[in-house]
């Protein structure tokens, strides 16, 4: 009964979606590009073989050149820009939007050049894209509620700067993204061109997090906040995915690999990508240690738990669902140094500088308040999204 009035929720929220005017109109002809050198996956091309009929008829795709079998892409129901990207955000004073956001809810981070941005996932998750510019970057903000995955990127490739839509299709439940200068298709979760001309090219990740509404208020003062003033009627605060978190449940539209049985398919995950190291820190075990020093090639790294925030997708309001908590990464290395820390007397401190430290990784206490650790991309997930996409990831157990 759950997923059949999961799945009519989604069918409501793709015909609602589908009657507001659609930003962009396809043209015929086809945009010239350069040569330019492109970050590149090890992914080879594919054989030819028939994309999605309707997709064919639908998009400008140069579907001749994929990385993915077309078998495992599927309709997720919505179509083309249904699901409406915001392109044209407007942002309020984190004074103004305290009047309607709540304490616990989850809002994506974003801090470019000491330009910091929230998105709250209340309005974010009825678009799922928005198109922006963040301390003078032309950056995308995406998110897969099916996945729970809220990752930016930067939207130039070579010499060209792109604008994102959804394409309506998933690949192991995750979003496929499309620009709307070549119609190339993009995994959300990887920021690969997975069909068209740039097919096996990525798009370069920015580090980004999930907060609550009330750290990033207390933290970030002068944030930008997405406003609710997006041109589109939304019922912004109603979670369209009511009871999709359940650790018990299996996901929506989830054709892959079988999910290691290391922890069940909807726990969710902070996984960290640095140099050619990737490893899978589980929210159950963050939760206990609240602190945790690990090592990735060579990289030090600290991931700092804190709780007070819903998961956003099990409530019927984005801010009623259970308290999940939010995980952030950082390099552990300060003025050269390689620092380890614990928490003492409920206070975050490490063991060299004496310093007491937030869960933002900034130093809040003498000899040197102010100071910064280095962030890394943190994607958070559900294990089931990230083991398909990364099946050879280390997992950390605590152990």
């Amino acid at each position: 009964m759950r997923l059949i009035l999961f799945m009519i929720t989604l069918q409501l929220t793709a015909i609602l979606a589908g009657c507001a005017a659609r930003p962009h109109a396809s043209s015929d002809e086809k945009p010239v590009l350069d040569d330019t050198p492109i970050l590149a996956t090890n992914h080879p091309l594919l054989p030819e073989e028939p994309p999605p009929a309707e997709a064919a008829r639908v998009f400008r795709t140069d579907f001749s050149r994929h990385t993915v079998p077309y078998a495992e892409i599927l309709s997720g129901g919505p179509s083309k820009d249904d699901i409406p990207s915001i392109d044209t955000p407007r942002f309020v004073p984190v004074a103004d939007a305290d009047r309607w956001l709540r304490p616990n809810e989850p809002v994506i981070l974003l801090d470019i050049d000491n330009d910091v941005r929230a998105y709250p996932v209340r309005i974010i998750i009825w678009h799922e894209l928005v198109n922006d510019m963040v301390g003078g970057r032309p950056v995308l903000i995406s998110f897969c509620p099916l996945c729970n995955t809220a990752i930016a990127f930067d939207r130039r490739v070579g010499n060209h700067v792109l604008d994102f839509g959804t394409t309506g299709y998933l690949h192991y439940s995750n979003l496929i993204m499309y620009d709307r200068q070549t119609e190339n298709w993009w995994q959300q979760a990887t920021g690969e061109a997975i069909a068209g001309k740039y097919a096996g090219a990525l798009l370069s990740p920015i580090a980004t997090r999930i907060v609550p509404w009330s750290h990033l208020r207390e933290t970030y003062p002068e944030a930008k906040v997405l406003s609710g003033a997006t041109g589109h009627t939304r019922d912004y605060g109603r979670n369209p995915y009511a009871g999709y978190d359940d650790i018990s449940a299996t996901p929506f539209l989830y054709h892959g690999p079988a999910t290691p049985s290391a922890f069940p398919p909807m726990e969710h995950v902070l996984g960290l990508s640095v140099r050619n190291g990737l490893v899978a820190y589980p929210y159950s075990v963050l939760a206990r240690k609240h602190v945790v020093n690990d090592t990735i090639d060579g990289v030090p790294v600290v991931i700092f738990w804190q709780p007070g925030m819903t998961s956003g997708l099990n409530g019927s309001e984005i801010s009623g669902g259970d308290d999940i908590g939010s995980a952030a990464a950082f390099e552990s290395k300060f003025d050269g140094r390689v620092l380890r820390f614990a928490v003492e007397n409920g206070e975050i401190v490490d063991d060299l500088t004496g310093n007491v430290w937030n869960g933002y990784g900034i130093s809040v206490s003498k000899p040197s308040p102010g100071k910064h650790l280095a962030p890394l991309n943190g994607i958070n997930a559900f294990w089931f999204v990230w083991s398909a996409f990364h099946p050879n990831a280390r997992v950390y157990t605590g152990h």
